[in-house]
């Protein structure tokens, strides 16, 4: 995998209506600006419950947006990482609805987790208590058999997505048929969504438990055997980050999101610079994706202070909402059908207050720091709050998931904030120094990241209190000169 910007999309929202159309815009509008591109969930269907984390048939590309020979002519242009949803499968797929058929005696019974598989003599209220939730209330479901008998099924997110245990037999050989078509279709990394919640067992918190990193590197193992990368998606305390990180490829940094709002909201790089000194290196950055902006991978976790304090993190909060004059309310905790309580659905520009300055100045951050940078799409444009699309569909998240037209995405990219984001990003894809080492100076007020490599250098000099910013640099020569 290239060390340069990737691209975060959905196939259909950026202005394309299927994969070819997407490696068009690729190789067009928005040429040399990514190395790679993470296509959110394409399987069938991409317009479930979850956005496409609810496969029906996750082997199966949405046949409205294309097939497994488009995406691997996508990875002819650039990287491609794809989803391999671990945890669950859809509620309507063929083979759930085979096993509420055929209960016991269907083929896929053992595909998926019950209630008494984990707990075979029941659980007390301690036990139940102590599973790790993302979202309230228990991770079961009653489902009803055709015979009309009744299972609890572990749902770990919602009723539509049934867990997959992915200990047995069948649960291996699913997750090993995907591998399989992902290594044929040009895929070269994968994103393990959920893999935090894949491993349940009783008297545990069902969460980053042992024997959940054995089977992390058990299924990183056969991907590295197809020649594909192992990205872990999980968020959860800033020391269990870093512990995750030495066992696996790489891992998000999540921590960054609030840092960098931190840093501009309270002109202080403090918190920032002393999260770089211990911070992962192997992680991938991020400023906004297709969920909300993250708050526990900063906050304390059971008296153990976080990367922010919590009294600093509250206002950081407020000042999200403030910032995006409240619309940012309407999309998060128990408003509209938002369950992740986690996090703040806005867009990252939004949460700026619409400050351009403030807005490059925090892609220059998440460029400088270690890690390959990924840029949402909805952040690619420095996009509005989506409220239309919110009150249509009442789903949180889609605060922050644009359907852009053709035309906006032409309209898009002529305007200023996008031809500046654009120039760094080619900076940041062609600079050589970012194969280097990392040097941090602050001051008050101020914020240097100077890279270097051999004779090539590049440095970014923020005044945070004014989001006016200059890098300068040379690479191969050749003088590098930006300001905002």
């Amino acid at each position: 995998m290239e060390n340069k910007v990737q691209l975060i999309t959905y196939v259909d929202r950026i202005g394309a209506t299927n994969i070819a159309g997407l490696n068009k815009l690729i190789e067009n509008e928005l040429k040399d600006l990514f190395g790679g591109v993470h296509i959110l969930p394409f399987f069938d269907p991409i317009d479930g419950e979850d956005a496409g984390f609810d496969p029906i048939n996750h082997k199966l590309v949405d046949p409205r947006i294309g097939n497994w020979d488009d995406v691997l002519k996508l990875s002819k242009s650039v990287d491609v990482m794809a989803d391999l949803i671990v945890n669950h499968m859809s509620s309507d797929s063929m083979e759930f609805q085979d096993y509420l058929e055929k209960g016991d005696k269907s083929e896929y019974a053992s595909l998926f987790l019950t209630y008494d598989k984990v707990f075979p003599n029941g659980a007390t209220d301690e036990q139940l208590i102590n599973i790790y939730r993302p979202r309230p209330g228990f991770p079961f479901n009653k489902m009803k058999f055709k015979d009309g008998s009744e299972k609890l099924i572990w749902t770990t997110f919602t009723p539509k997505q049934v867990d997959i245990d992915v200990s047995a037999a069948k649960g291996v050989s699913y997750l090993e048929d995907i591998l399989n078509i992902y290594e044929a279709a040009g895929i070269n990394m994968i994103r393990l969504d959920a893999a935090g919640y894949a491993i349940k067992k009783a008297g545990t918190s069902c969460f980053m438990i042992p024997e959940t990193f054995d089977f992390i590197a058990d299924l990183t193992q056969k991907a590295h055997d197809k020649g594909i990368a192992v990205l872990v998606e999980i968020h959860s305390f800033y020391k269990t980050q870093i512990e995750i990180a030495k066992k696996v490829d790489l891992v998000y940094d999540f921590a960054l999101p609030v840092l960098v709002l931190d840093t501009l909201y309270n002109k202080n790089a403090d918190n920032l610079v002393n999260w770089l000194k211990v911070a992962p290196k192997n992680v991938v950055t991020v400023l906004d994706t297709h969920d909300g902006i993250g708050i526990v991978d900063v906050a304390s976790e059971n008296g153990v202070p976080g990367l922010i304090p919590d009294d600093t993190l509250d206002e950081i909060v407020k000042n999200m909402h403030r910032k995006s004059e409240g619309r940012s309310l309407k999309a998060t905790g128990a408003a509209a059908s938002n369950l992740d309580l986690y996090q703040v659905n806005c867009t990252y520009f939004e949460a700026l207050g619409k400050d351009e300055d403030a807005y490059l100045l925090a892609r220059a951050i998440q460029f400088f720091v270690p890690g390959i940078p990924q840029v949402y799409y909805v952040g690619l444009f420095g996009d509005d709050n989506d409220m239309e699309l919110l009150a249509r569909t009442n789903v949180g998240r889609d605060i922050n998931r644009h359907y852009y037209t053709k035309e906006e995405v032409l309209a898009k990219t002529e305007t200023s904030l996008f031809k500046g984001l654009a120039e760094l990003m080619k900076i940041r894809n062609t600079a050589n120094a970012f194969n280097g080492e990392l040097q941090i100076d602050k001051a008050s007020g101020s914020l240097t990241l100077k890279w270097e490599k051999n004779q090539d250098w590049i440095s970014l000099n923020a005044d945070l209190e004014s989001a006016k910013f200059q890098i300068e640099g040379v690479n191969n020569g050749a003088t590098i000169l930006f300001n905002n």
